[in-house]
């Protein structure tokens, strides 16, 4: 009996990570058996989203302060992924403000995302240590001016960042297998930072300020690691992302992009790292849906085609629904787990059931 508890404990406090491990590999499978291009373009970009949402959820869902600006930990990211693996040429004509150890040579795929993920974790350790003094609305708004703030450096610093005009000749790498494994690993860390000892202690701050300060709880310390890790989680999709489109924009990762990967995050539920990772997959369905509708398609003989704009329209109903019907997402708190139950039979000696509990 003690053997089949311990059993059970371990494999309940695997089975998140490895359910959506899985259910994502076959996702991946299919894109790649199936022949579609467009299909393995549209399940990439949604595992690199994914994998955003889940590092804004490490943040969010864990200290209940909402912030806006972990997009800008993402566009830092795929700068540092560009400045990494651009053609040196290039980058001697349009970025002259680079270092020379930037400036003058190109890094592989894995230096590139080890740059990015190191570079926004080390901005965030700095931004950190005065925003996480802060509550509440104050840390919001400051989070979001930190967005701003950055978006406007990176519009207009031309000689870093090529201003408004686009960083091109980014090596495209990335493919739908390395993402996935990308994101088994975020999945997995950041189940592991919500379940360590300084993660619970960053959900006591969530559920109660005073109540977490009065028990000694270092506020400040608590979210300042959780701050970081979801930044460097951030920085790292921001990389995939560069890596991915090729190309790159200050505008590309701002605002459109904030309010879509916190629509992820509402719809499957704030407080839930299953429901951070449903929703980045039924939000970016719905969006690729959405697409093809505006792009147009035929039903026999007749053309039909979305108005423009309805992409839009339908994630703010969708977003307004799951707010009513669900005000804390479809998962609400809850995760997807798998857990034994021992049972048993009259008369008998003890049996053993093998159930899934989603």
């Amino acid at each position: 009996m003690h053997i089949m508890t311990n059993s059970n404990s371990k494999l309940r406090a695997f089975s998140t990570p490895l359910l959506w491990s899985l259910s994502l590999g076959l996702i991946v499978l299919v894109a790649e058996f199936s022949g579609d291009r467009g299909f393995s373009i549209s399940t990439t970009e949604m595992l690199i989203r994914l994998i955003a949402v889940v590092g804004i959820y490490t943040f969010i869902g864990n200290s209940g302060i909402v912030s806006f600006g972990h997009v800008g930990f993402m566009c830092l990211g795929a700068y540092a992924a560009a400045w990494a693996g651009c053609d040196p040429e290039w980058k001697e004509i349009m970025l002259t403000d680079l270092p020379e150890i930037l400036r003058s040579h190109s890094y592989d795929l894995w230096v590139s995302l080890t740059f990015a993920t190191i570079l926004s974790a080390a901005v965030a350790m700095l931004l950190g240590l005065g925003l996480m003094r802060l509550s509440g609305i104050a840390a919001t708004i400051a989070t979001f001016g930190f967005l701003m703030i950055l978006n406007s450096v990176f519009a207009n610093w031309d000689a870093l960042t090529a201003g408004t005009s686009s960083i091109i000749g980014i090596p495209t790498s990335v493919t739908v297998g390395k993402v996935w494994l990308a994101a088994v690993v975020v999945i997995a860390g950041a189940w592991w930072f919500q379940n360590s000892r300084t993660g619970v202690l960053l959900q006591a701050t969530r559920e109660s300020e005073p109540a977490a300060q009065s028990i000694g709880i270092e506020l400040t310390r608590v979210r300042l690691a959780g701050f970081v890790l979801s930044a460097a989680i951030c920085g790292f999709a921001g990389a995939l992302y560069a890596h991915f489109t090729g190309f790159l924009s200050p505008d590309s990762m701002y605002l459109d992009t904030t309010f879509i990967l916190l629509a992820m995050l509402v719809i499957g539920g704030m407080q839930s790292l299953s429901g951070a990772i449903l929703g980045a997959i039924l939000v970016s369905w719905l969006i690729e849906l959405l697409h093809l509708g505006e792009a147009g398609f035929s039903i026999g003989a007749n053309a039909i085609r979305l108005p423009a704009g309805s992409q839009q329209l339908a994630l703010a109903f969708v977003l307004g629904a799951i707010l009513l019907i669900r005000p804390h997402g479809l998962m609400g708190r809850k995760e997807w787990t798998i857990s034994l139950k021992n049972r048993r039979r009259e008369a008998q000696l003890p049996s053993k059931e093998v159930s899934l509990n989603i």
